[in-house]
């Protein structure tokens, strides 16, 4: 049996990438490649948070979900999300999504 948060996960990620349009955080050109190749968690040495989730964690959990590949085993996003932007009031909508997000990531996989 298939791990059944694919779905949901995948419907969450089109989620999360309409809330960055809709905010003004959605960029039409990519970093540099140096900038995206950081080992620093969510990249913040090179990235904005914003261009961590659009250029980094969308293609890759797309990627895991596309394939049914092995999920993370927990996710904690809307921490790193509410830290970032604590004082920017439009960035709720987001915020919510990907809390929706680890929620369902962090839910037992029923396979």
């Amino acid at each position: 049996m298939t791990d059944t948060r694919y779905i949901p996960l995948g419907s969450l990620l089109i989620d999360i990438e309409c809330e960055l349009r809709r905010g003004g955080f959605w960029q039409q050109k990519p970093p540099s490649a140096a900038a995206l190749n950081s080992v620093e968690p969510f990249a913040v040495d090179t990235l904005d948070f914003h261009q961590w989730l659009q250029f980094i964690f969308l293609p890759r959990m797309r990627d895991l979900i596309d394939t049914r590949s092995t999920l993370p085993m927990q996710s904690n996003i809307t921490a790193m999300a509410e830290v970032v932007w604590a004082d920017n009031l439009h960035t709720t909508a987001i915020i919510a999504v990907l809390r929706q997000f680890d929620e369902t990531l962090n839910q037992p996989s029923a396979r």
